[in-house]
Formats: structure tokens, sequence, C-alpha cells
């Protein structure tokens, strides 16, 4: 699965439902990820401006293809209330054929 377009995973956090919730639809609307799932109330630890923080956050997991990553990142940041919002990107090395098929069909091409 080393092609254009590899599955990935990204990650970003917000800091409640509503925010995650109205970026889930933002970007489900654009066909930027096949898939959202919330996580919510999860406590994050984290250095911001020179302290240590913690909070409660809520954990996104978008299901995407690579070649989505540079708009979906776009649309994470021009969207998301926090500053620096996290964005990283897993990849998928295995998976359901099925599933994986249905993440390709269910977001835009390039």
């Amino acid at each position: 699965m080393k092609s254009k377009s590899q599955i990935v995973v990204a990650l970003v956090t917000a800091p409640d439902l509503k925010a995650a919730r109205k970026l889930s639809q933002i970007i489900l609307r654009a066909r930027l990820a096949a898939c959202t799932n919330l996580v919510p109330r999860i406590e994050s630890h984290y250095w911001w401006k020179g302290k240590l923080e913690r909070g409660s956050e809520v954990l996104m997991i978008l299901k995407t293809t690579s070649n989505l990553i540079p708009r979906l990142e776009k649309c994470v940041l021009e969207n998301h209330p926090y500053d620096t919002p996290e964005f990283l990107v897993l990849p998928i090395n295995s998976g359901s054929k099925k599933y994986l098929d249905w993440v390709k069909e269910s977001v835009h091409p390039q």
C-alpha cells in the first residue's frame, strides 16, 4: 500500500465536543475523510509557552487517504479554535481490504 492513495489516520485534538463535532462536519462535508471518531474526555498534559499545562480535550481520529492530507491539514488549521492544533498523520500498514476500499471510495480523489 505504498501508492498515492495509501490509507492514513490523522489525529487532532479539540477543546470540547461542540468544536470537535463542528470540525468533523466540515471535514466530512468536504469529503476529506471517510470517517471521524470523537473520543471525549481525554486528559492532555503538555508544555505550552514555557509552562506545564493540563486540560480536558476530545481526540478526533480521522480516516482518509495520504493524497488528501495537505487539504485536510489546511481545513483543520483554518477551522480549528486552537492557535496550534495537533495534526499528526499515521500510516496504516494493514487492515480489512473491504474497510480500506470503503475509505478510498468515501473521499474525493485528488
